[in-house]
């Protein structure tokens, strides 16, 4: 399977800020948000930051998305690779939310 191809078919939440996600080829990995979340002030997505905001997660569409309208998603093959890019700066908001969504 190409990884292309590859969703998320599940995500339980394990400490912190890290996620156990099960994708479409039966894999497994745990991604740490922790450093995406706290690298720099984000803001409106800073509400992610609260342990009780950031566990609300839900799969949609082959996906780990956060937010009523997907505030916050990851690509899934940075969730497949286990390791989530941080930015190399601050980014405006309409910056950030491009490099979010790919």
């Amino acid at each position: 399977m190409k990884a292309k191809n590859i969703t998320v078919v599940a995500a339980q939440y394990v400490e912190d800020y890290k996620v156990r996600i099960m994708f479409s080829d039966n894999t497994w990995k745990i991604a740490d948000f922790k450093p995406f979340l706290f690298a720099y002030d984000r803001g409106y997505y800073n509400k992610y930051r609260k342990p009780n905001t950031f566990k609300r997660f839900k799969i949609e569409e082959g996906n780990i998305v956060w937010g009523k309208n997907w505030d916050l998603l990851f690509p899934v093959h940075e969730l497949h690779s286990g390791k989530i890019k941080v930015p190399p700066k601050p980014l405006t908001a309409k910056a950030f939310r491009e490099y979010l969504n790919g």
